[in-house]
């Protein structure tokens, strides 16, 4: 398969979209082009899995390299592997349910679309990237559009949380670049991923570009303490925004700490894996606790979504490859769990005009399907077994425990009692908001999910159950990629 499909749909997209005469084209080209990435997304996952099944164990298939700046071994190099395909199927879930969800924006529509397509764009190029400068390329092609939905069509302290997201990850950008340049002086002159690896790179430079590479790409997966960002810029984008943010760009973070720090460096990783175990922890933990909090349902998801990304991290810090794919699993399923509960969230902010808990009750008599959403998803926030919060968190507590020394287990434990921390949150916010006698007689003719709410919300769902009810093709998908990075650490 073509990979360069997966970056000419988004941008003919977009360009289409800017060149549409009124919403209703601008609308329905983006639709168009969003069901064409997911079927470009599908296309390569069974793609993909038919090589495997054929007897195909290259590493990375369907390469592609084009030299683009020779003097400085600069080159358009595209492949995927388990977790590229993963993260691409995510991304182009989440783009379409955006879409979706994002069908009655009247300010600035074109602008809009325009936008949301160029987020996505960012991401394909990112996941399929093996040139490390290229990869920068995509990643930084997200910040702005984030920015500029945050301080456009926001909402609450727009500009303060738009201001406070680009500088944070910008920060982050900056030691991410600092840390590539050291590679690239220290292994030849090259940014390609496929020649790092192969090169001799000491254990004295690891352990001084593993934290830069690290921490920059933690910055954007909300890294303790790094993360006050994402309360902040969820509670302040519009619907999609927040899906984008928490679904797909929190996600760039944790690819890059696994596949570029981890898997570039890994002797950098076995040193400093203590501190990340512990920063993972307390993410959880401060999280969870954090979120008990909350009085505005966008707040408890953003604080929720520092807790559960913590998962991700303690999986990759405890560096067993039960623990990895537990990491990975919990991205696509963060991803596709947290961007439904965003897009659930607008749809009663929408008809309520308020994202109070206390404002709102019996929610359930008027709004039937997207108070049964809101539960479901719930539910998965909270671990509920056939759903994919369960075998995500399952899988990285197994793969934690299989290190023996006292103080993973110790960490492992501590993570897992958020659970019941995240259980109190989730059931109180739904009591609450959706059960009950309703609070506000203008309530009482409020609407339910209209058609684009509930295909964005059915899409999702199916993400979340597919991954629940059968994980198997999941995990078949990231384990020999996990298996790989595992075999980097042993020095194999």
């Amino acid at each position: 398969m073509n990979l360069l499909l997966l970056i000419g749909a988004p941008l003919l997209t977009a360009l289409a979209v800017l060149a549409a005469r009124n919403k209703a084209q601008i609308k329905g080209i983006s639709l168009a082009g969003s069901l064409v990435q997911l079927g470009l997304a599908l296309a390569l996952l069974f793609a993909y899995r038919q090589e495997k099944a054929a007897g195909q164990t290259a590493q990375l298939l369907f390469e592609q390299q084009y030299p683009l700046f020779r003097s400085l071994n600069i080159s358009l190099h595209f492949g995927v592997d388990g977790i590229a395909v993963a993260m691409i199927l995510l991304t182009s879930f989440v783009v379409v349910a955006g879409v979706l969800v994002s069908w009655n924006v009247e300010k600035m529509t074109k602008e809009f679309y325009f936008l949301l397509l160029l987020l996505g764009l960012g991401a394909y190029g990112f996941f399929i990237s093996l040139d490390l400068f290229i990869l920068f390329f995509f990643l930084e092609i997200s910040v702005i559009p984030k920015y500029l939905l945050i301080g456009i069509w926001g909402s609450g302290k727009k500009e303060y949380s738009a201001n406070k997201l680009a500088l944070m990850l910008m920060g982050g950008s900056a030691l991410i670049l600092v840390g590539m340049l050291g590679l690239y002086f220290y292994a030849g002159n090259s940014f390609d991923i496929t020649t790092l690896a192969a090169a001799s790179i000491s254990r004295e430079m690891q352990l001084i570009l593993f934290p830069l590479l690290f921490v920059g790409f933690g910055v954007f997966t909300a890294l303790f303490p790094l993360h006050t960002w994402v309360p902040d810029g969820h509670s302040s984008a519009p619907t999609a925004g927040s899906m984008f943010l928490a679904g797909i760009s929190m996600k760039l973070g944790g690819y890059g700490c696994l596949r570029i720090a981890t898997y570039l460096l890994p002797e950098g990783a076995k040193e400093y894996s203590t501190i990340i175990i512990i920063l993972s922890s307390i993410a959880i933990l401060y999280g969870a606790f954090a979120t008990m909090m909350q009085k505005d349902l966008k707040y408890i998801n953003a604080y929720s979504s520092v807790s559960h990304v913590g998962f991700s991290l303690l999986g990759i810090g405890m560096l067993t490859q039960a623990a990895i794919t537990g990491a990975l699993m919990q991205m696509v399923s963060h991803g596709v769990m947290t961007a439904l509960f965003f897009a659930v969230i607008g749809m009663i902010y929408d008809r309520t005009h308020t994202r109070m808990v206390a404002e709102m009750g019996g929610l359930m008599k008027k709004l039937p399907f997207i108070s049964t959403v809101f539960f479901l998803v719930g539910l998965c926030s909270l671990g509920l077994p056939g759903l994919s919060g369960f075998v995500a968190e399952m899988t990285v507590f197994v793969g934690s425990w299989e290190n023996p020394g006292t103080f993973h287990r110790i960490a492992t434990i501590a993570a897992a009692m958020s659970i019941v921390v995240t259980a109190v949150y989730i059931l109180r916010a739904a009591g609450k908001t959706l059960m009950g006698p309703v609070t506000n007689e203008e309530h009482l003719s409020l609407r339910d999910a209209t058609w684009n709410e509930k295909l964005a919300a059915i899409l999702l769902l199916a993400g979340i159950l597919a991954i629940g009810l059968a994980p198997g093709w999941l995990n078949e998908l990231l384990q020999p990629a996990a298996q790989e990075i595992m075999n980097r650490i042993a020095g194999k």
